[in-house]
């Protein structure tokens, strides 16, 4: 969200981040002013229990855009969190926009807390995606793990789609959109950091290896980053594993020649690479989708099982699920996704299809228009 929020900023409005009190840290860094709403909830629990539960097999699990069931696991877990990280903000974040005046609400599509301010002080309220829509198919469950809150605030309804969604996941990937789409090119933000100071490349493909951060949080057994590089150290690839200080310390022993980089932003990372190993998570896959690299991905969560077979559905990656992911058929799958040049080709073909979308700023210029109308 934060590139089209500083394109608000930068095209003359006033933007405002709102919180639960755990986050105001992360979203200071962006540059953007923010303000605290709500109090925490401890999502952790509800994650460890869902990812210590075995997952569809993703050869199973439909493209995004093809239709049919969506794996299930975890849902009503999952529905009853986000209802109740509603019902942490949403009183808070009303008082905060009614004061301050906002005349628009944008949420990322698990806050429902930001539609349900919105339906009370009647100011429109715009959805941002940040990679395959994970609610498209949810909206009758949603209605009902939110009837509660809707009911202690007054309102007959609740559009939990917004009146608009900012979509910055390429068609070939993204599942049909419950609400009028506005695309928008995935500009990465990877948080703050140094470029990685690494050799030229050598001539052997350069795999990066990330797990994000929110698996080592659940579990350290959930974090494979070092059993990837172990597992792939008899190929003729440069290993780099992209962690964060506190998770080299879970890597392990590696194998000779392995490079690891702490706290590189990946978007300065990925252009010096040939292709990806990772978990599944929106922002690393959208981020290898912006330089054409195809990836590997191990899934563990249910959105990361969403988000790689949106991936593997367009044709540019192979997924794995975490609990098969053995040292041999990590080996294999990478050797093939190096292997077959129709794997590149579709990573290049998304990687083009996302920078033909429009910019920012260019979203912005629709947002204005939806306003306006709402006024």
């Amino acid at each position: 969200m934060v590139p089209v929020a500083w394109a608000c900023r930068t095209g003359g409005h006033e933007v405002l981040v709102a919180s639960p009190p755990a986050l105001a840290d992360t979203a200071a860094r962006t540059g953007l002013p923010v303000a605290s709403v709500g109090h925490d909830v401890d999502a952790v629990a509800v994650f460890r229990q869902i990812a210590s539960t075995p997952s569809p097999s993703p050869s199973a699990s439909p493209s995004p855009s093809a239709g049919g069931p969506r794996p299930k696991r975890g849902g009503p877990r999952v529905l009853g969190l986000l209802a109740t990280l509603a019902e942490a903000m949403v009183d808070d974040l009303i008082v905060l926009a009614r004061r301050w005046g906002a005349d628009l609400i944008v949420f990322e599509p698990t806050a429902f807390a930001g539609p349900a301010a919105a339906a009370v002080l009647g100011i429109p309220a715009v959805r941002h995606l940040y990679g395959v829509d994970l609610m498209s198919a949810a909206g009758d469950f949603l209605r009902d793990a939110l009837a509660p809150l809707r009911a202690r605030l007054g309102l007959d309804e609740l559009d939990v789609y917004g009146a608009a969604t900012v979509d910055p996941c390429p068609d070939g990937m993204q599942a049909e959109a419950p609400s009028p789409r506005l695309p928008v090119r995935y500009v990465p933000y990877n948080g703050p950091g140094a470029p990685p100071v690494l050799p030229p490349p050598d001539g052997r493909p350069r795999v990066c290896v990330t797990w994000g951060t929110t698996l080592s949080r659940l579990d350290p057994a959930f974090f494979l980053t070092g059993q990837v590089a172990r597992a792939i150290g008899d190929l003729d690839v440069e290993p780099v594993l992209a962690v964060t200080p506190g998770q080299r310390t879970l890597l392990g022993p590696l194998p000779p020649g392995t490079r690891v980089v702490e706290s590189a932003p990946l978007h300065l990372l990925l252009p010096t690479c040939d292709a990806v190993v990772a978990h599944g998570g929106a922002g690393t896959s959208l981020t290898g989708v912006a330089y054409g690299l195809p990836q590997l991905l191990v899934t563990r969560l249910p959105d990361h099982v969403r988000h790689a077979a949106g991936l593997a559905g367009a044709g540019a990656g192979i997924t794995v699920e975490a609990s098969k992911a053995e040292p041999r058929v990590i080996r294999e799958r990478l050797a093939e996704l190096l292997s077959d040049p129709s794997y590149r080709a579709a990573a290049e073909r998304l990687r083009r299809e996302t920078h033909d979308r429009p910019s920012p700023d260019r979203v912005v210029t629709d947002i204005e228009r939806l306003v306006s109308a709402a006024r």
